[in-house]
């Protein structure tokens, strides 16, 4: 198979689809690997390193799209990109379809067998090409909320771990899945005063009896979550509902019973966000105000360290990526229920329900797709 990567062209996308590592594993199986001109030197890569790997360069996306048949990215696909797609091709990448009717559309139009990162299953009930960019979002998100708090920012003022004679900063997480964890232990590490929010009342005993002596947890019913919203000077916003929109947890009208200058980080932002003020931003222009509120809504966070965030990405698709190009998308996913659940489009039809009840869309099962 020829496989294609090409560069990430989304504002401030610094990650690439392919390490040299992952390209040599590829070549070493058979296949041809395409990779754009200087694709990876935001991450660190070189295209020495490529063609030392065995990958062909080459001088443009549109060659890497157009003899590529199987395009391995990071980020979803850009309109221009979208429009280099083809019946018959596969796109293996981060998609979130849900909040984004506009790329809906062009890929079914485009007739492209689209496989999501972010859907794909594992025997546990997780989401094994997610997890590494939560991990990142998670522990990232503490980080760029203390930037966001710092008064310069327009944020409190507030020094997340505070001094001797002076209170530490409440941090109130939203979630207790991995970008919560993640962003909890940091905080906590930090010196904030931090508690983690969630329904799954499984979950928030693991997160007491590993953690309950760096944070602490509570159930997130509604009159709680308003409660603790309102004397938080940081919210994290980590809530995942795999492939659907992200649901709203914090209304507009809850900012009013906020601290002034309090900070919001939306790790959910590429879902939608959870929070009604959410909106997406870019890491050249990541924050702004809503009566008074700091919000930080970046949608690719994990972009901003990107070298690690590759590598942690590749560590988790090489293995997709390999069954995909051995065996072709039908009889991989075919053989693998978890990898056919990351199916979102082919041939012009939606496969994935959850994104079909967020835009009002027809859709098919993915097991049926496979007889198309």
């Amino acid at each position: 198979m020829i496989v294609g990567c090409p560069k990430e062209i989304k504002p401030q996308e610094f990650r690439v689809g392919l390490t040299p590592a992952a390209a040599h594993e590829l070549v070493a199986h058979g296949h041809r690997v395409l990779i754009e001109a200087g694709a990876g030197m935001g991450a660190g890569f070189a295209d020495a390193a490529y063609e030392a790997a065995g990958a062909e360069i080459v001088a443009t996306a549109e060659e890497v799209f157009a003899r590529g048949e199987m395009i391995v990215k990071v980020k979803e696909p850009q309109a221009v990109e979208r429009s280099r797609l083809r019946a018959g091709q596969v796109l293996f990448t981060y998609l979130h379809l849900a909040p984004d009717p506009d790329q809906t559309r062009d890929l079914l139009a485009s007739g492209v067998t689209a496989i999501a990162y972010e859907t794909v299953t594992d025997a546990a009930g997780g989401l094994p090409l997610l997890a590494p960019m939560s991990e990142v979002a998670g522990r990232l998100a503490p980080q760029v909320g203390a930037w966001t708090l710092q008064k310069a920012n327009g944020g409190r003022g507030v020094l997340l771990g505070g001094v001797p004679g002076v209170l530490p900063a409440r941090v109130v997480v939203i979630g207790g899945g991995v970008v919560g964890t993640h962003a909890a232990r940091v905080a906590a590490g930090m010196g904030a005063d931090v508690t983690v929010l969630d329904r799954s009342l499984p979950r928030l005993r693991y997160l007491d009896d590993v953690f309950g002596r760096d944070f602490r947890t509570a159930y997130a019913s509604g009159a709680t979550t308003a409660e603790l919203v309102a004397e938080a000077d940081m919210v994290i916003g980590a809530v995942l509902v795999p492939g659907a929109a992200a649901p709203k947890l914090v209304t507009r009208a809850q900012l009013g019973t906020m601290k002034p200058g309090a900070a919001i980080v939306d790790v959910a932002i590429d879902q939608g966000g959870c929070f009604e003020t959410s909106r997406a931003t870019t890491h050249k222009d990541p924050i702004y105000e809503v009566d008074g509120i700091m919000h930080y809504c970046v949608a690719n966070m994990p972009g901003a360290v990107a070298r690690t965030s590759t590598q942690a990405l590749g560590n988790a698709t090489l293995p997709f990526a390999l069954a995909l190009a051995d065996h072709g998308w039908r009889k991989a996913c075919a053989a693998n229920p978890h990898l056919l659940a990351g199916l979102n489009t082919h041939a012009g039809r939606l496969t994935y329900a959850a994104v079909g009840a967020a835009l009002g869309i027809d859709s098919l099962p993915a097991a049926e797709a496979l007889k198309l």
